[in-house]
């Protein structure tokens, strides 16, 4: 047998593979960082902006300064990252009315103790923070119709200051291309109904919203546009490793600072696939799946590998269960091909908030059982929305191999997320 660990909400489930059923392990290539600190990566991207003037010029004289982060579903490092960049606004502007505004998207809200958590005590206590909520009308400014149909209305704070930035973190995104940049700005503080109509079924339905994909991506085209509408001056993403350690960052310019993250994204992680009857993987861990909303982003990568008719094994805690009312009603409206009838039929400017999930997941399904290992959802919902439920990975081989043959191949992906194949 051969032993893995795939990540499973806050630790970890092991794998036990035959050796003779194992054909393929993919997994990113390991960067070395060289003895450099996480700090010290950050600092030096700061000192050295890309294409862009430094963050503490760029502050000078400047009063109302909106600084965006992610929310309890990503794992950017603020605890590292939001200390150097306040550090480095209040260089430029000392008396700087400094707002911090976690992006949502069309997430629930981030607790008061997930901030501690996120940002640490200090930043929670002595800085304001605001949380966007995009189904709040009075938070947001309509700021037109954006290149793919899509009405841009935004969170008004970031309209109304002086200077904009944004941190994040940048990996391969499943119908984005890449995650960080723009996407603070759009999805994240935009609102349900913006986010919804460019999460479309038209728009996904592209076969340039693919992972790895910039070029003639509809959903990015409009991502970005709505960034630079709101003149988003300045952003800090990293990459970061298995661990959620910080191992590149890249500060500058919206555009060529978040396009050298990605250059480097592609690099680590770009991936041969590699066909099995049977391919395992996972949302790499919490926070990423802590529900099955944000399954399709470990389910798309598997899709790449399991040929016309593979069994899909998905590993994920789903502490928060399915993660969106609206998300689990479309994924339990009945069977995959009946899922996508009718979300086809929906203009994009009716979108559903959440329907983007549910449409992934359906089209997956309509070539490949999905097995999914969790606690954290019944087997009733699980059974009703087209899964095959599992307690344990040891389960979901039996039943896979019941499925595909007791020679069938097996390929292995331990973070889906963290994989690309274009």
């Amino acid at each position: 047998m051969k032993s893995f660990k795939i990540p499973y909400g806050d630790t970890f489930l092991t794998l036990e593979v035959p050796k003779k059923n194992l054909k393929a392990v993919i997994e990113p290539r390991k960067t070395e960082v060289a003895n450099r600190s996480e700090v010290d990566l950050v600092k030096d991207a700061l000192a050295n902006p890309i294409f862009s003037p430094k963050l503490s010029e760029i502050c000078k004289g400047k009063k109302d300064i909106v600084l965006i982060t992610s929310d309890h579903t990503r794992s950017v490092p603020s605890k590292i990252t939001l200390p150097l960049l306040l550090e480095e606004i209040r260089k430029g502007s000392p008396d700087a009315d400094i707002s911090i505004l976690v992006a949502t998207g069309l997430h629930r809200a981030t607790t008061k103790e997930e901030q501690r958590k996120m940002f640490g005590d200090d930043i929670v206590d002595k800085e304001k923070i605001y949380v966007h909520d995009s189904y709040d009308d009075s938070q947001m400014l309509n700021l037109g119709v954006l290149p793919n149909g899509a009405v841009f209305e935004v969170n008004k704070r970031i309209v109304e200051c002086d200077v904009l930035l944004a941190e994040g973190f940048i990996e391969p995104h499943f119908f984005a291309g890449f995650s960080g940049g723009r996407k603070s700005v759009f999805p994240g503080v935009s609102s349900h109904r913006s986010v919804s109509t460019n999460h479309s079924y038209k728009a996904l339905a592209s076969k340039y919203a693919t992972a790895g994909i910039l070029e003639n991506n509809p959903i990015h085209e409009d991502m970005l546009e709505a960034a630079k509408r709101v003149n988003l001056q300045f952003i800090l993403n990293v990459a970061l490793d298995d661990e959620k350690k910080i191992i590149a960052a890249f500060a500058g310019d919206l555009e060529k600072a978040h396009e050298a993250g990605c250059d480097f994204i592609r690099k680590t992680a770009l991936c041969e696939p590699v066909e099995g009857d049977i391919v395992i993987t996972s949302n790499g861990g919490a926070p990423l799946d802590r529900d099955l909303y944000q399954g399709p982003k470990s389910g798309a990568a598997a899709e790449e590998c399991a040929g016309d008719d593979g069994v899909i094994i998905m590993v994920s805690s789903c502490t928060e269960g399915f993660g969106g009312k609206n998300f689990k009603e479309l994924a339990s409206y009945g069977s995959p091909e009946e899922i996508d009838a009718y979300l086809s039929k929906i203009p994009p400017i009716e979108s559903i908030p959440e329907q983007w999930s549910a449409q992934v997941f359906s089209r997956i399904m309509m070539k490949h059982k999905i097995i999914l290992v969790t606690e954290g959802i019944s087997d009733e919902d699980l059974i009703k929305a087209n899964f095959i439920p599992a307690k344990s990975l040891d389960e979901a081989l039996e039943k896979a191999f019941a499925l595909k043959g007791k020679d069938a191949d097996i390929v292995v992906i331990p973070d889906g997320v963290a994989v690309l194949f274009h």
